[in-house]
């Protein structure tokens, strides 16, 4: 028998048993699948994840309280409140005598409230950070600007809308948010002394920035550092101290030399652990990609798992299909069909239903990876759709193989096939 009448019987054994061929394709499909799509969510979380260091730059600093080993999270993090940094230490950090190759260093708070204007409450997340911001993390203003030194050290009462909080309190209205005043209130002790809230004149909007870290720029407002600190959230001590490097050939420099200071700020003894952190946001973004390479590689073994398991289905399938045509095997081998005619036959039938199998689960895994991605650009995170070569060859091959060792026993059985006693089989 040659090739192709060898392939012409194998595609009408299969449509034979329409329903069996089905659920057997279908569980490579699952398997090819799953490491086509795991693969892709895997390479575009990290494009998410690389595409921060681009938002952010690779020479921004950041200054947590409390000390964290080199691979750890600020203890902050796990809901712990450390108030050993102060706006002293921003300031001894803004000296260029003591810390050179700094552009710019920006005290912060953070915290949620409730803004409002006129009938309109809106939930979103408050900064307080000084007037050093806009130097540290790039924006620019859709309108308005941003508050000064003077207004920041004289605590003005005003604030600088994100986009998304001033469509939603003035989009539709017709009014322009600049003038207007807001009331923001906290669960804070201070706040609660006005119950109406705290009022802010608005004097600028921030254009969209999208989302970073998983969180939403634009929804968000900036306070006064004062106004943040004493007035919403009522401490008086920093949650980061964000400090920008000229260049990231310095930024090594420049670690040192904040740790030197906040030592001497602190009175950190020689010998002795310090109550902060310093860390390089792209040495953060690092760490995370490490992490997202590592679930990659788990999941992708997970759903080789499945293929396994799509292999044993196979086998199973194969032997009760020897049993089933043992009649038909042993008229074949009666009328002269050889036993190497007899293995390439059922080892075709194996590796035809996993290469379907693994044709069908590149189109299937490619457009869920497609939609993902869509998914994820519709809220707004930077998310690349990848579906590297790699993978998809990894997949198939991964897919045939599979038929062809699973098969493999099937076939030798049906080639060993007595004719005589196939004949005679019920």
């Amino acid at each position: 028998m040659n090739f192709f009448s060898t392939i012409k019987l194998v595609i009408k054994t299969l449509l034979a048993r329409k329903g069996r061929s089905f659920l057997t394709i279908l569980g490579i499909v699952i398997g090819v699948a799953g490491v086509i799509i795991i693969i892709a969510l895997g390479a575009g979380a990290q494009s998410l994840v690389l595409g921060q260091v681009t938002k952010l730059g690779s020479n921004l600093l950041s200054v947590q309280p409390g000390k964290s080993n080199d691979k750890g999270p600020p203890a902050q993090v796990f809901g712990i409140v450390v108030t050993t940094l102060t706006t002293d230490d921003a300031a001894a950090l803004r000296d260029s005598t003591r810390v050179p190759h700094v552009t710019g260093v920006n005290a912060i708070v953070r915290g949620s409230a409730t803004v409002t204007w006129e009938n309109k409450n809106v939930d979103t997340n408050f900064v307080g950070t000084d007037y050093n911001y806009p130097k540290v993390v790039s924006f620019t203003m859709q309108s308005g600007q941003f508050y000064n030194q003077q207004e920041d050290q004289g605590d003005a009462n005003v604030v600088v809308l994100g986009s998304t909080v001033s469509d939603e309190l003035f989009d539709g209205t017709g009014i322009n948010p600049i003038g207007q005043v807001i009331k923001v209130k906290s669960s804070s002790q201070s706040s609660q002394n006005q119950p109406g809230g705290i009022p802010l004149r608005v004097i600028g909007v921030v254009t969209p920035r999208g989302s970073s870290f998983f969180q939403d720029q634009d929804d968000q407002i900036f306070l006064p550092l004062a106004i943040g600190q004493q007035q919403v959230l009522g401490i008086h001590y920093l949650q980061a101290i964000n400090i920008k490097v000229d260049s990231s050939e310095n930024v090594d420099q420049t670690i040192s030399n904040v740790n030197l200071v906040l030592n001497q700020q602190h009175h950190i003894l020689p010998g002795t652990d310090a109550d902060f952190t310093v860390r390089n946001i792209a040495d953060a973004i690092s760490i995370l990609s490490t992490i997202t390479n590592a679930l990659t590689l788990f999941l992708t073994a997970m759903a080789a798992i499945s293929l396994v398991v799509g292999g044993i289905g196979i086998l199973n399938i194969m032997l009760a299909t020897v049993g089933e045509r043992t009649r038909e095997i042993g008229l074949r081998k009666a009328i002269g069909a050889t036993r190497n005619a007899i293995l390439k036959q059922f080892l075709f039938e194996a590796a035809t239903v996993t290469g379907l199998g693994g044709v069908i689960g590149i189109v299937v895994g490619i457009i869920i990876s497609y939609l993902v991605s869509l998914l994820m650009h519709y809220l707004g995170y930077d998310w690349a759709f990848v579906v590297s070569v790699t993978s998809v060859v990894l997949a198939v091959g991964v897919s045939v193989l599979t038929g062809v060792i699973f098969g493999l026993y099937p076939a030798f059985k049906a080639a060993k096939l007595n004719p005589i006693d196939a004949l005679r089989y019920e």
